[in-house]
């Protein structure tokens, strides 16, 4: 069912791109698809962060709920749903948001990782997807997407990934008004652990692999960049 419903459209979308770019240039292919996937699911994301912002801003509220009817679940439980009811905040949305974005991801990875070019699945091509007649893995002429250890490319992956994350945690990293200062403390050192271990194994991780796997993770680190900049500008 993943194969049929995630990887198998996710490919032919790959090979029509594939078929439009010049000298059909894998690295550009790559870029397309990325750009497109995150384009169609920006309402989802925008959705998604606008729960996530709804309850960071509950939290201490929700905090009191909870230390209030602690040794009553079900009072605590009809509480908190008539919380996120008065902020029209649905937490389902968001596990539905996520978890399609995690499969969305997961898809994006196997075609690049396993299905990549330059070997053509024709027998994973709709009807209407035609084989390329040419396919280039030099991206714009200057790097080969099937190798592997590229240092200069996997540099650029963790900076970009750092900036992205850094962003990120600015923006919702933030301790609850009522958070204690041992919470704040361990929520430090956990931000200080994702903004240098994340773009350190993205680092790793793209020297490991095929560079065309780089390229598609340094668009979807610029990509979140503008995101949380947009989103800086006008917040929700």
């Amino acid at each position: 069912m993943f194969h049929t419903f995630v990887v198998q459209p996710i490919y032919n979308a790959f090979i029509l791109l594939l078929n439009l770019m010049p000298g059909g240039d894998v690295g550009l292919a790559i870029i397309a698809l990325t750009l497109l996937v995150r384009f169609i699911f920006y309402p989802l994301f925008m959705s998604s962060l606008r729960t996530q912002m709804a309850m960071q801003a509950v939290q201490p509220e929700l905090n009191r709920i909870n230390e209030k009817h602690k040794d009553d679940a079900t009072v605590r439980a009809q509480e908190t749903a008539a919380l996120f009811t008065k902020h029209r905040i649905k937490p389902f949305s968001l596990i539905f948001s996520t978890v399609l974005q995690l499969v969305i991801f997961i898809g994006l990875s196997y075609v690049f990782f396993r299905l990549a070019p330059p070997a053509i699945h024709s027998d994973l091509l709709y009807s209407f997807v035609h084989t390329p007649g040419v396919v280039g893995t030099r991206f714009l002429g200057l790097m080969d997407v099937t190798a592997r250890s590229n240092a200069i490319l996997a540099l650029i992956v963790g900076a970009t990934q750092y900036y992205a994350i850094k962003l990120s945690l600015d923006r919702t990293g933030k301790p609850a008004p009522d958070a204690t200062a041992e919470k704040i403390a361990a929520q430090k050192m956990q931000r200080n652990m994702m903004i240098v271990m994340l773009p350190v194994m993205g680092a790793v991780f793209t020297y490991t692999f095929p560079a065309g796997v780089g390229i598609y993770m340094i668009v979807t680190s610029l990509v979140s960049i503008a995101q949380e900049i947009i989103i800086k500008q006008r917040p929700l």
